[in-house]
């Protein structure tokens, strides 16, 4: 039993603890344990053997016994419990978007529903919307749930097919004879979710690659081997594709494999009219000769262009902008100074004010921006105004601690329904920055959606948008807005729209990030880091960023302080 599958574990009995109307600490408690055993970068059963299961975030004392007792009988007598006292398909019912687990015990309870198929007939019906405090408005969005719940690919989010492809190429680069060896496909490209995972490897023998990668501990079957091409599967069902090829030949190998179809389509055709056939073997001239690419660069080379980085492969005008030499300088982890989203234990954070800063600091970041939420997200124990002096003052005590580190006061205030927000104009201009965001209310229309947007854009104390569409993905589709009318406002108002790093969210969207870039609008690459680990999703954020086209100058928190802060205080703050 590996970090994942007790983090599974975990989070059902989180998921079951709400069902049952538990104390919401205790189901935190779970969500929490779960969220760290899942990140964990050691195994758990290696802390468990050195007795350091305390030392996790978020497990104390009795959680720790109870993944001993996980690991020790393969079994939870809690979870076993749940199981027995809750139909598993009332939990699978959580799995719609719009459906908590107040909503499931209900339909549980009150309807006898145990399943979606059996939540989607109930909803048909109108049964739903006979139960008080639901109406007809719930119900319908229970039925759209449950339409985009089916509709979902199968397609396994950046965040989690990132790290277990890393953790696979991490044990292969120290088989003896592995020259280069690295992702391919759509997890190369950095798109938000990924279908199988496609593994490339340069070696002198392709024998023991592949006898490695057939005991590495995430393998739960071996679909099929070959020689040079394995497929397995992994214990979360991920399928995963091996190739092993010659090391003169991994330029052309890793430039095909690493697609997208558009892209080589188009790049096959352009080697057809320089007189090439292009393969991922090498390049071929008419009279049968090969040109053998050591690199992915060389491919390109041949063909005229400069290289062109993996994000932008998408058949979106950077073959011809490679060709004429103009392909812009992405921005890149390395060019983030700072952080503009960021919770504390003010709110629904793990870490103080202080340990958030210590982790900025030593990732390198010169500023971090504190945003707890406000008190309209009553859920995250949001702040009131009285809040704020105490904030303050742990504010100032970790500035006072750090001469290479700023610690900014900020919130995360709440657009309300008529497009307010929470604090009044007084408050928010005592900010060092404001970041306004949408957490309730994303399904009230259209028009009324981006009305509230666009009055928090129009706002002058408000400096950033935070995840305008709200998406999580895999789990809830963003409102539907009009995207055209924000970021013309943006642009226009000088406000930043957040690229929200989180795996989960990645939101603005790639596709609006290079209609973003196309305006001139303000982006901020922000981790909405709610605990230390958080602030190294920075990576994805700026793989997004990179898939839209954008630059360092696009980006506010590429800027130093002193940069910054003068575009914050032209906005009002």
């Amino acid at each position: 039993m590996r970090n994942q599958e007790v983090a599974r574990i975990f989070s059902e009995i989180a998921d079951m603890l709400a069902i049952q109307g538990q104390d919401q600490r205790r189901v935190l408690a779970y969500e929490r344990a779960a969220d760290s055993i899942g990140q964990l970068e050691r195994d758990v059963v290696d802390m468990t053997h050195e007795g350091k299961l305390t030392q996790i975030p978020g497990i104390g004392v009795t959680l720790a016994t109870k993944i001993e007792e996980l690991l020790t009988t393969g079994k939870l007598s809690l979870h076993e419990r749940l199981k027995a006292e809750i139909p598993p398909g009332v939990v699978e019912m959580l799995q719609v978007p719009d459906v908590g687990p107040r909503t499931a015990a209900r339909m549980w309870k009150e309807l006898g529903v145990t399943s979606v198929d059996e939540l989607e007939k109930a909803a048909q019906s109108g049964r739903i919307q006979e139960l008080s405090r639901m109406g007809a408005r719930k119900e319908a969005r229970i039925l759209e749930g449950i339409q985009i719940l089916r509709r979902r690919s199968g397609r396994t989010p950046l965040g989690i097919a990132w790290y277990q492809a890393y953790d696979m190429l991490e044990v292969l680069r120290r088989v003896p004879g592995v020259r280069q060896a690295a992702p391919a496909g759509s997890l190369r490209r950095m798109r938000d979710t990924v279908g199988d995972l496609d593994l490339l490897v340069a070696a002198e023998e392709a024998e023991p690659v592949m006898a490695c990668f057939h005991q590495l501990p995430q393998v739960a079957e071996v679909v099929q081997s070959g020689p040079t091409k394995t497929t397995i599967r992994t214990r979360q069902g991920l399928q995963v594709d091996l190739r092993v090829m010659e090391v003169g030949r991994w330029g052309t190998a890793l430039q095909y494999l690493t697609g997208s179809q558009a892209h080589n389509v188009h790049l096959r055709g352009l080697a057809k009219d320089c007189g090439y056939s292009l393969s991922e073997y090498a390049l071929k001239r008419e009279d049968g000769t090969e040109i053998l690419c050591p690199e992915e660069a060389d491919v390109y080379r041949h063909l005229g262009m400069v290289w062109v980085p993996p994000e932008l492969r998408e058949d979106r005008g950077e073959i011809e902008a490679a060709l004429r030499g103009e392909l812009p300088r992405l921005v890149e982890r390395a060019d983030l100074k700072g952080d503009l989203q960021s919770h504390t234990t003010w709110s629904d954070g793990n870490q103080s004010v202080g340990e958030m800063a210590e982790a900025a600091r030593s990732r390198g970041l010169c500023y971090i921006l504190i945003t707890d939420h406000s008190y309209g997200m009553g859920i995250a124990g949001g702040l009131r105004e009285a809040d704020l002096a105490g904030q303050r003052a742990e504010i100032a005590a970790a500035n006072a601690r750090y001469h290479d580190l700023a610690v900014l006061a900020g919130i995360e205030v709440e657009i309300r329904a008529d497009g307010t927000l929470d604090f009044p104009d007084s408050v928010l201009a005592s900010l060092d920055l404001v970041v306004a965001s949408l957490h309730t209310g994303l399904r009230t229309g259209r028009e009324r959606t981006t009305q509230r947007i666009l009055a928090a854009i129009r706002n002058p104390h408000v400096d950033v948008i935070a995840h305008p569409t709200g998406r999580l993905i895999g789990q809830r589709e963003g409102a539907d807005l009009d995207m055209e009318a924000i970021l013309q406002a943006a642009a226009q108002e000088g406000t930043a729209i957040e690229i929200n790093a989180y795996p989960d969210r990645l939101d603005l969207p790639d596709v609006y990030v290079r209609r973003a870039v196309e305006l001139g609008v303000k982006l901020a690459i922000n981790s909405d880091a709610h605990d230390v680990r958080d602030l190294d999703h920075l990576f994805f954020g700026v793989a997004t960023a990179r898939r839209g086209w954008a630059t360092p100058e696009h980006v506010v928190n590429t800027w130093d302080l002193e940069r910054m802060l003068s575009w914050a205080r032209s906005r009002g703050n």
